[in-house]
């Protein structure tokens, strides 16, 4: 008798049926291989792309290749636990994490299993990983500024609540500690009752180094709107490819009950090498460079989550700071290039310039926000206007004057209004600052305040002048700080605030 394969196993079905046995024998499946975090299950016919898939010793897996014959499965737990032979069950769901309120302040994988040793997570709602972008008609402009704290980057690449903005550059050039500022200071907004909830997705770093990341956090007092998912490096790779979009899932609930959420993916660089790795164990056809050939649409369907919902919608918002890290400064490889085209800008820090001891290193001159000039505050965009210009003709002016050539007045004034515009820009880790201070420090600098104050002297110069506004002028703070614009009245407080602070401090 030669029979067919769903013949024999309607024939199963039937007798199991006949002595009261109800099991699908479709939900269950055989192993026909694992390795390398990879496993091949023959028999499950029904499976769903992403399900969740239950292997021996609670070790979990979730379905990537559906072919004829098998299915390819990556492990997220250890694959030495798992043999041939043994059998996979089927879930019926597609992967999810908890999501709401109850993570805030703390550190999780990715499949939302705590890592700090504070006991379980006890959250009521769980998304799934995936999930589709909402459309245009959906979403709204980018009109509510995101403050960074960081003057280099509130002034000349502002960022706008709902905006995707690229941090790259080479390893150690600062792109993890303007994320971080960036985080810290929402502190003002969460005590003001406008907050915006933070999400720093750590993916394949030293869990050393997350340690440190959660230990700044902790002492600025920004983890209480935090929440830190962690793929170290010693995770598995599926673990790593899934923590960017576990990340997405639990800013997006902010997002959609009408709350402002900031997600860091840090890095994406090391997401796209996981997703190599699973691609090329599943033996998918490598492509440029051996990354598969839809990884582009990995990175892609991930940023495209970040909107700014329509007001029907709730309003609310979910901003992304993915992070690249490039090799020699090469913006034009693989990956660096796919998500320069995704976002709406980028932020690069140059190795040069940090070297040369100007941190935030910000590379004014290939720096770019696409959107956040329109959410920039009046106030902000009024002085900082030409400030980019300026910078960029300053490098170009001190290029040249190397040569030693003599120079006429108004090129010296320049040089000379460029160096104090660089000091300025320069900031120190983890001290974010308000909007209302930089406008002050930035107004003094442009308007020509600190030509006669030495070079060495700007920095001393601004801590000063922050704490004299702070004793002298909150009223004019204050109102820069409310309505968001320099307008005739507080611009007349600014200049004599600063004309008799810059007599005191030049005396």
């Amino acid at each position: 008798m030669d029979f067919k394969t769903d013949e024999i196993v309607s024939l199963l079905k039937e007798q199991l049926q006949n002595h009261n046995v109800d099991i699908d024998v479709s939900e269950v499946g055989e192993i026909t291989y694992v390795g390398d975090g990879v496993a091949r299950v023959s028999g499950l016919e029904n499976i769903m792309s992403s399900e969740l898939v239950e292997l021996p010793n609670n070790v979990f897996g979730m379905a990537l290749n559906l072919e004829t014959d098998n299915v390819g499965i990556v492990l997220f737990g250890n694959s030495s636990l798992v043999k041939e032979g043994d059998t996979a069950k089927r879930t019926g769901k597609i992967v999810e994490v908890p999501v709401g309120d109850e993570l805030l302040g703390r550190v999780v994988n990715p499949l939302g299993q705590p890592l700090d040793g504070k006991g379980a997570v006890s959250a009521k709602k769980s998304y799934q990983i995936e999930r589709k972008a909402l459309g245009v008609m959906q979403r709204q402009p980018v009109v509510e500024p995101l403050q960074t704290g960081l003057k280099s980057i509130d002034s000349m690449i502002p960022i706008g609540r709902g905006q995707r903005e690229l941090i790259i550059g080479d390893r150690q050039t600062g792109k993890t500690a303007i994320a971080i500022d960036a985080i810290i200071n929402q502190k003002d907004a969460f005590k003001a009752g406008d907050p915006v909830y933070c999400i720093y997705v750590a993916i394949g770093q030293k869990a050393s180094t997350v340690a440190r990341v959660v230990n700044e956090l902790e002492k600025a007092g920004a983890m209480e709107y935090t929440i830190v998912v962690a793929a170290n490096a010693s995770d598995p790779a599926p673990m790593q490819y899934i923590a960017p979009y576990a990340g997405a899932s639990m800013g997006e609930y902010f997002r959609d009950n009408s709350k402002h959420a900031l997600i860091v993916y840090d890095d994406l660089t090391k997401q796209a090498s996981a997703y190599r790795q699973m691609s090329l164990l599943l033996r998918r056809p490598p492509g440029r460079e051996a990354y598969p050939g839809d990884v582009f649409y990995l990175h892609s369907r991930l940023l495209e989550r970040s909107s700014k919902l329509s007001d029907d919608l709730g309003g609310g918002s979910l901003t992304a700071l993915p992070v690249i890290e490039t090799q020699e400064g090469d913006v034009s490889a693989y990956i660096p290039t796919n998500v320069i085209s995704i976002t709406d800008g980028q932020i690069f820090l140059d190795s040069d310039i940090f070297n040369a001891g100007v941190r935030p290193a910000v590379d004014v001159g290939i720096s770019v926000s696409r959107v956040g000039g329109a959410a920039q505050t009046k106030a902000m965009k009024s002085i900082a206007g030409t400030l980019r210009l300026d910078l960029a003709q300053f490098r170009e002016l001190e290029a040249f004057a190397k040569f030693g050539s003599d120079l006429d007045e108004s090129t010296l004034q320049q040089l000379n209004r460029g160096k104090i515009m660089v000091e300025i820009l320069k900031q120190n880790q983890y001290v974010p600052m308000s909007v209302a201070n930089q406008i002050a420090i930035l107004y003094a600098g442009v308007k020509g305040y600190l030509d006669e104050v030495g070079i060495e002297n700007i920095s001393k110069y601004e801590k000063e002048l922050v704490e004299y506004l702070s004793a002298n002028n909150q009223n004019t703070i204050d109102s820069i700080t409310s309505s968001g614009k320099l307008d005739d009245a507080n611009e007349k407080e600014l200049q004599s605030a600063l004309d008799s602070f810059t007599k005191t401090f030049n005396s």
